[in-house]
Order: C-alpha cells, then sequence, then structure tokens
C-alpha cells in the first residue's frame, strides 16, 4: 500500500470479521509498519468488571491477522497458528489501544507484537502472534 487511504479502504473492502464487529474494535492506522485499533471497555468484561483477558487477544488477534493478510498481498491468504498474551494490568473503563508491530515479515510467516494500553498509556498486555502465508485455493 501506497498511502494510508488506500490501506484504510483495504481494511475497510476485507474486513475485520464479525467478532471483531461485536467487540465494538475500531482501526484508526493500518499499514503493513504498523496498524492501531481501539476496543471499548464496556460491553467487553468479565465479572468482576475488568476487561476480559479475552478481549485483549481478540483485538490483538484482529491486528496481526489483518496486517498479515495485507502483507501477504492478493492471491495469498494467512492463518494464525500461534498466539500468546501477557496481561500485565487491568483496564475498567474507556478504551483500550493495541499497537501492533512486525517481529518478521518472511514469504510463508508474519510474526507480530500487538502492544494494549489504557487510556493513560499504561501497558496492559502484550499479545505476539504468528500466522502462516499460504496460496488462496482456487476456490475461495
Amino acid at each position: 500500500m501506497d498511502n494510508f487511504e488506500d490501506a484504510m479502504a483495504w481494511v475497510q473492502r476485507h474486513g475485520a470479521g464479525a467478532l471483531a464487529e461485536k467487540m465494538g474494535i475500531e482501526f484508526l492506522e493500518f499499514s503493513i509498519e504498523r496498524a492501531v485499533a481501539r476496543m471499548p471497555v464496556e460491553g467487553n468484561t468479565q465479572p468482576a468488571g475488568l476487561l476480559h483477558g479475552g478481549a485483549y487477544v481478540v483485538l490483538g488477534e484482529s491486528l496481526g491477522s489483518m496486517a498479515a493478510s495485507l502483507h501477504a498481498g492478493e492471491g495469498r491468504m494467512n492463518v494464525g497458528i500461534e498466539i500468546n498474551a501477557t496481561h500485565s494490568r487491568a483496564a475498567t473503563s474507556g478504551f483500550v489501544t493495541g499497537v501492533c508491530t512486525p517481529i518478521h515479515l518472511g514469504r510463508t510467516l508474519a510474526t507480530h507484537e500487538i502492544v494494549v494500553t489504557d487510556e493513560r498509556g499504561r501497558r496492559c498486555s502484550t499479545i505476539r502472534m504468528t500466522n502462516l502465508i499460504k496460496e488462496r485455493p482456487a476456490s475461495a
């Protein structure tokens, strides 16, 4: 992608999936080098009122998968093969923001780190995701 508008149009065309939409994930910035999205805490909490740990992972996987898809290019696809998360702080209100940056962008593997922070800029979760990149089947 040559510019921000093209990359954001790519996000709109491909979408982030039904789960990301249900979670209220909103893409703010998108390129191969850096993808940023935010998600509301409200509606994504566990019974104690904290942002659910799985919600952090959904945000991270949405960013990592979309970034790997953009890297893979047309005619190729990616599938997540590994994800891990370390939650270091709880968010209880407002929005969290995920910043996704590549660790490795290869021909068949893409690995990203996603750092999720609260509105005060405090790190809440660190997620690492690896995607396998392969040719899209003719029927897909």
